[in-house]
């Protein structure tokens, strides 16, 4: 047995050396596939998610506490935080919350993902969906107050890529129809805009620590609410609709009766998630620098192929650099954006698309008749684009493989 052991040992130490000197470096780097949005964790959230675990809190807890007061700390103090389960359930809750009924129209980009959609679905509202700016990606004011009606309640922007939306535009139509603002922040943690921070713009500021974004709970959202009163409805629509004690009615100070006072839903965070978010908040600004030296990196290294790159960040907005987007124009590279998708995942490159525009899903096309003729600039961004990785996580020599991936299936046209 021994024998046979040490055989299959110098067959495979053979073979490994033998595949070493056929395939090419760069087929060597193909065979660890780069996960997109891989997210950087280390010692310190697992020490922590250990220590919770240990600690037999693993509900919501006091480290859902202390990352709630953190995350406001890192707003700038505005608001009242109020952490839940996902950005999704940040969305419901909040339209909720601002008061809006069956029939009340919420007007969200055309470029988005679909929770976006399905939040005001699921609040009973209607969405109206406007175009974007071509070249922003963003909500376009324009087409936002040409869709205003009598029956508008709410807009909905949605800072995507991490680029902050004209929210002076937004905020004055606001005011003017008497609107309520609830911010889509998923892709905006560090974003600001003339220099106040994402989420502070309106009513509610919703956020997303989901696994690819740039602060990781693995699933997690946050709320950002104006006032108390509406954080405290917040947190009793996140819990079954039970009145407030229920949070505390398992502590060691004593057993507390609760009330339930409206038709809640299961949306809390727990402490086991939160034990991630505190140390990842911890290093959100250093993780933005380096996702900042990436996207010079993409910009320097890609500038010359026949591809169409992101916009530079504004002088009067903090760009989040969540994802980096680059359009395929199928004349100018020789293939369309899925041929580009394919050829990037056969070199072990991961790649996503953010997003398809909302009317090219047959569930909305069915219920709303929307059409993605529409919406032209959604359509054709959402027809063409293709996000490239981009997270602290990556290496140089990721970057690189990235950057050579790109270059080689554009320059053969593959």
């Amino acid at each position: 047995m021994l024998v046979s052991q040490g055989v299959s040992t110098v067959i495979h130490l053979v073979l490994t050396i033998v595949l070493a000197r056929l395939l090419t470096p760069e087929d060597l780097m193909q065979q660890q596939f780069l996960i997109f949005g891989l997210p950087l964790i280390e010692e310190d959230e697992i020490k922590e998610v250990e220590a919770t675990m240990r600690s037999g809190w693993l509900g919501t807890g006091p480290k859902v506490a202390q990352f709630e007061r953190d995350f406001c700390e890192y707003k700038g103090g505005w608001g009242y935080p109020v952490a839940v389960n996902s950005c999704t359930a940040a969305l419901h809750v909040s339209i909720l919350a601002a008061g809006l009924r069956p029939g009340d129209e919420v007007i969200t980009t055309a470029l988005t993902f679909c929770a976006t959609v399905n939040a005001i679905i699921h609040a009973g509202a209607t969405p109206v969906l406007a175009d974007i700016d071509s070249a922003t990606m963003n909500l376009d004011p324009a087409d936002v107050e040409r869709r205003i009606t009598s029956r508008t309640r709410a807009i909905l922007p949605v800072h995507f890529a991490g680029r902050p939306c004209n929210m002076d535009r937004l905020c004055a139509l606001a005011k003017e129809h008497n609107l309520k603002i609830i911010e889509d922040c998923a892709h905006a943690i560090e974003t600001s805009y003339h220099g106040q921070a994402a989420g502070t713009f309106g009513e509610f500021g919703c956020f997303s620590f989901y696994v690819t974004k740039n602060v990781v709970t693995g699933e997690g959202g946050m709320i950002l609410a104006r006032d108390e009163a509406t954080a405290a409805r917040c947190k009793i629509l996140a819990l079954h609709g039970m009145s407030k004690d229920a949070w505390k009615r398992f502590s060691d100070s004593g057993y507390k009766h609760y009330d339930v006072v409206e038709c809640g839903f299961k949306y809390n965070m727990m402490d086991i998630q939160a034990a991630i978010g505190l140390h990842q908040l911890r290093r959100v600004e250093t993780n933005w620098h380096r996702r900042a030296q990436i996207w010079k990196k993409y910009n320097e290294a890609l500038a010359n192929l026949p591809l169409e790159l992101p916009l530079p960040q504004e002088p009067n907005g903090r760009h989040a650099y969540h994802l980096y987007t680059i359009l395929i124009d199928e004349v100018q590279t020789g293939a369309n954006r899925d041929q580009f998708l394919d050829a990037m995942t056969a070199r072990g490159i991961g790649v996503g698309v953010h997003y398809r525009s909302i009317a090219e899903h047959p569930y909305y096309q069915k219920t709303f008749k929307w059409r993605p003729e529409d919406f032209p600039n959604a359509m054709s961004v959402g027809r063409r684009t293709v996000s490239i990785p981009l997270s602290a996580k990556l290496s140089d020599a990721d970057v690189d493989r990235v950057i050579r991936s790109i270059q080689v299936i554009v320059e053969r046209g593959e």
